[in-house]
């Protein structure tokens, strides 16, 4: 198995969750942070001139789809 395979944000949790002495609450705000930054970049990705105008307009798709609250 390739170690450098990506983790999706689930995988992530299961891994966090068998760690002794980690609270719910900080594995739960990691998770969001990544999920976040996994639909921008999968927004980003999306046909774009450049990378610049891609994120700018991935970040404003995250505030508007998902209300961008922190």
């Amino acid at each position: 198995m390739n170690n450098n395979k990506q983790k999706t944000t689930v995988e992530w949790i299961e891994q966090e969750m068998l760690k002794p002495n980690l609270s719910m609450k900080e594995i739960l705000e990691q998770a969001k942070e990544m999920e976040k930054e996994q639909i921008i970049k999968a927004a980003s990705d999306h046909c774009y001139p450049t990378c610049e105008l891609a994120t700018i307009d991935a970040e404003e798709y995250y505030k508007l789809t998902y209300g961008g609250n922190k």
